[in-house]
């Protein structure tokens, strides 16, 4: 679509696959990532090609899994655009914004401030969020955040819109941009795939087995042919990485993932293509191989095969 800011068109291209990266690609549990080596990683990514960097949304810092691990991430908006500053082409990417924890105007204010700092590269990813200390913590309702989340999406689709606003006393929180962001669904966020087709401008879901995947994306084509007949809206789908030294080692399934060589992992991404998703999102596996070897692999390797 034309109204679109410059990063939709950068991250789907008909026909093709593209690669992103979640952020920051080092670190350990608990443990703030260095600044300067996760702005090192971002200039890698964009020099070598890659489409998006993403990073989440994590409010506060709660033991999770088995493990009993915390995740300190800063804030998304400000972390991205720290990396908006040492990058030029490398589309920046939220996976996923908690909206129903979040007024949508402070939302829309921090989404066209950076869309407009990093010149149009900013797709928005939401989500309703699902841990429950978090929402007691903030004051939030688990229980409707179904709704609540109807509820700021649509003020921020107002708020973002590129028209002017006809209500005089709905005051804008910046004025029109030039050009639409993308507000993409990221997980189910508690609502039917009928109401993210008609919504959304693209859904983000979770590495599934091939067959499995298959079918969710069928069900997907057929919520946008109920309510967005003639539109073939993007499918985008993270994948746990762990990318081994022996580039001819075969595929195994990790959680949410895969353990594989590169020939492997080229022949799925060759598969996922031909199934119909527009972008895979790369989380790396933190383990023996230090991001930049795995970045630069992946870079010369793979993704000029795409």
């Amino acid at each position: 679509m034309q109204d679109f800011n410059r990063a939709y068109g950068q991250v789907f291209v008909p026909g093709r696959l593209t690669v992103g990266l979640m952020t920051p690609m080092a670190g350990g549990p608990g443990a703030l990532v260095d600044l300067a080596l996760a702005q090192e990683h971002a200039r890698l990514a964009d020099a070598l090609g890659f489409a998006a960097l993403w990073t989440r949304d994590v409010p506060l810092m709660i033991p999770q899994g088995s493990a009993n691990e915390t995740a300190a991430l800063d804030d998304p908006f400000l972390w991205l655009a720290a990396l908006a500053a040492v990058t030029e082409r490398i589309v920046l990417a939220t996976g996923a914004i908690v909206l129903p924890l979040r007024h949508p105007l402070h939302v829309a204010k921090a989404a066209l401030t950076l869309d407009r700092i990093s010149r149009g590269r900013l797709l928005l990813g939401l989500g309703s969020g699902d841990r429950p200390e978090e929402f007691s913590r903030f004051g939030a309702d688990l229980e409707t955040r179904d709704v609540v989340f109807r509820e700021h999406w649509s003020a921020l689709h107002t708020a973002l819109a590129p028209a002017p606003v006809v209500d005089p006393e709905q005051y804008r929180v910046l004025p029109p941009p030039q050009a639409r962001i993308p507000m993409l669904a990221v997980g189910s966020a508690r609502q039917s795939l009928q109401w993210i087709a008609e919504h959304a401008d693209a859904w983000a879901s979770y590495h599934r087995e091939e067959d499995r995947q298959k079918g969710r994306i069928a069900l997907w084509h057929m919520a946008q042919d109920q309510r967005s007949p003639g539109m073939r809206k993007p499918f985008i789908q993270s994948v746990q990485l762990d990318l081994l030294d022996d580039p001819a080692a075969p595929a195994e399934a990790i959680e949410l993932g895969l353990r594989t060589g590169r020939h492997a992992l080229a022949a799925y991404l060759e598969r996922m293509r031909e199934l119909g998703v527009a972008h895979i999102l790369f989380n790396l596996h933190r383990g023996a191989r230090p991001a930049e070897d795995v970045l630069r692999e992946l870079g010369s390797e793979i993704l000029p095969r795409l």
